[in-house]
């Protein structure tokens, strides 16, 4: 604590020698991404909060981090005796922008690092701040709190910071490949001639590494590097450092007409646009300073990237081999829970940790396996209750007693990345918590066999759900559905299931894409609960009709039994319990064949019918 408090001071020192009045400390990083590589965890560094998501606001005489409700436990906690006040974000509650505007005054200036800021963001602030009147209301007095992106005043504080990455890029195994670097370009300049730009840039990881072929070790979880592209019509260039780029890669590279130059070399690339040029870049994933060197007079279209579109829908060979990938990773998570039971049931002492492990350890024996998806969140009973728990060696829990052990886990292959949520009953299991299951267990059944039509926004079928814990006066804090890579991120947009979302048109949903299922129940300080399985977007298979439009459903492409010990069958219907034995068929079938022994065994008895 005497730590976070020290930097905390130290950071005010130097507010107070370039007369700052407070600066933001968002969780971002150049590409605004999700994970961040440990160079960009300032946020983390000088508060002390692990979340992924949070923003830390810092003045003379305050200091807040304003986090969602899945982190508001967690970062209670941490923050404890920081000094830090947690700034819970919920409706009706101000977030950081609208805090400032209230506790500012006009003419006092707010730091940000520009090149964590995204361009959407900024836009946000200015919008907030601009409108701030002098307190004395004097007509000659400037308006608005000003806004100063030009330095990142981390580096004056944090003397160890770590060094940039410098893994090496590496190809996408071809045998997973659908289309060629030289096809998704292609596609990619078909967009912009649409939009009628002469040059995008692009600088979200994903994206990058979905149009390149290419993986990376950059980012923990997430296969990507760091980079940013510049599409035109006859030239494509890729900014990366190129101490990465093998004479392979690069020869892969030179093939897809993509050229190679310094990571750092983009602001200068910008910066000869002419105002003839119109440049297309996504707002949400492109960063104040990156477009430092570009002229004021440059036309721009803001707007979602192609390539985010294109990635999103998998095509059918895509979908084959991630199909793969579940047979792989369900016959790892039976080999996984059969040794877990039987290793507990011997009386060994284990913990939340060796969950981790033992779960790392059997999907690293399946083929094509690069590394996990996202950190394990491997919680006991009230550790369950935290959507996005995380046991560290300072802070876990041993699975021992009576209770629910909710186990959310992911990994990442060649052909397929995976996310799945089960819940384990430990020694006696009461029927309070049975009930919680059986009606998330509803609820997830309600959107698996849900019917849509397509194109549909994302975000409304969020209702189809919940309504199940919406009747019996329950609910949860967390989105229900969010995209997922094929060998890229675990979260992937542009879709999203989740009522609270907007619905711009790219969150209509498509063919081919890849959702989760999740929905889930918290008792804080009791247990939680979530049930996850991965979907895809396919067309009804035997439509009754066509007058109405084309509908869509989903295909649960995720293998492994739902604990049928938790269920009350009194909570199902007929329809439900038929989907569910239906499921546990199906699992019993894809996975018999690559197991044996004491894993055969717990698959048998997991998905016997009920």
């Amino acid at each position: 604590m005497s730590t976070i408090q020290q930097r905390i001071n130290n950071l005010r020192q130097v507010m107070q020698d370039n007369d700052i009045n407070a600066i933001v400390v968002p969780s971002a990083d150049p590409h605004l991404s999700e994970y961040l590589p440990e160079y960009w965890q300032g946020r983390q560094w000088l508060s002390g909060f692990t979340g992924s998501v949070g923003t830390l606001v810092v003045t003379a005489d305050f200091a807040g981090l304003w986090a969602d409700s899945r982190y508001w436990v967690q970062a209670a906690d941490q923050l404890d005796g920081t000094g830090i006040e947690l700034q819970k974000l919920q409706k009706g509650a101000p977030n950081h922008a609208d805090w400032l505007a209230a506790n500012l005054k006009a003419g006092d200036s707010v730091a940000i690092d520009g090149n964590v800021l995204s361009l959407a963001e900024q836009d946000r602030l200015l919008a907030a701040f601009a409108d701030v009147a002098d307190e004395d209301d004097n007509d000659d007095e400037e308006y608005g709190i000003r806004l100063i992106t030009e330095e990142d005043l981390l580096n004056q504080i944090w003397e160890d910071r770590p060094a940039l990455p410098s893994a090496p890029l590496y190809a996408h195994d071809e045998q997973f490949l659908s289309q060629s670097a030289k096809e998704k370009l292609a596609e990619v300049r078909a967009q912009m001639q649409q939009l009628e730009v002469t040059h995008h840039l692009i600088s979200s990881l994903d994206d990058i590494a979905w149009l390149t072929n290419l993986r990376g070790n950059d980012v923990d979880y997430n296969p990507v590097f760091l980079a940013h592209m510049l599409i035109s019509a006859d030239s494509a260039t890729l900014y990366v450092d190129t101490q990465k780029v093998s004479a392979d890669i690069a020869k892969l590279l030179a093939d897809a007409g993509i050229e190679v130059a310094e990571y750092d070399q983009v602001q200068a690339a910008l910066g000869q646009l002419t105002p003839e040029d119109l440049l297309l870049l996504d707002p949400n994933k492109v960063a104040v300073g990156t477009l430092n060197d570009l002229a004021d007079d440059i036309g721009m279209i803001e707007s979602i990237a192609p390539s985010s579109l294109l990635k999103s829908v998998k095509t059918d060979q895509d979908i084959e081999h991630i199909r793969e990938a579940m047979r792989q990773d369900g016959a790892a998570l039976c080999q996984f829970f059969s040794e877990f039971e039987n290793r507990l049931n011997q009386g060994e002492r284990l913990s939340e940790l060796d969950v981790d492990s033992m779960l790392i350890d059997v999907r690293s024996k399946q083929p094509h396996y690069v590394s996990p998806s996202f950190p394990t969140i491997a919680g006991f009973n009230e550790n369950g209750a935290l959507p996005h728990y995380r046991a560290t060696e300072d802070k876990f829990s041993y699975i021992e007693g009576d209770g629910l052990l909710l186990i959310d886990s992911g990994a990442q292959y060649q052909n397929g990345t995976t996310d799945i949520t089960r819940v384990v009953g430990i020694g006696n299991v009461n029927a309070a918590q049975k009930r919680d299951f059986s009606i998330v267990l509803k609820a997830h059944i309600a959107l698996a066999r849900a019917c849509f039509p397509d194109g549909i926004a994302s975000p409304l079928i969020d209702a189809i759900c919940r309504a199940p814990l919406w009747q019996a006066q329950r609910d949860y804090g967390h989105g229900t559905g969010h995209g997922v890579g094929y060998f890229l991120n675990v979260h992937e947009g542009p879709q999203v299931i989740a009522y609270s979302a907007t619905t711009p048109p790219e969150r209509a949903m498509k063919v081919g894409m890849i959702t989760s299922n999740e929905p889930g129940l918290y008792r804080e300080g009791r247990w939680g609960i979530r049930i996850e399985n991965l979907v895809v977007n396919q067309p009804v298979p035997t439509p009754e009709e066509s007058e109405f439009g084309h509908y869509l459903n989903f295909e649960t492409v995720t293998l492994c039994p739902i604990d049928t010990r938790l269920v009350d069958p009194s909570v199902l219907n007929q329809e439900e319990i038929d989907w569910l034995n239906d499921y546990h068929s199906h699992v019993y079938n894809e996975l018999k064949d690559r197991v044996e022994g004491e894993a055969l065994d717990w698959l048998t008895e997991r998905t016997k019918a009920i």
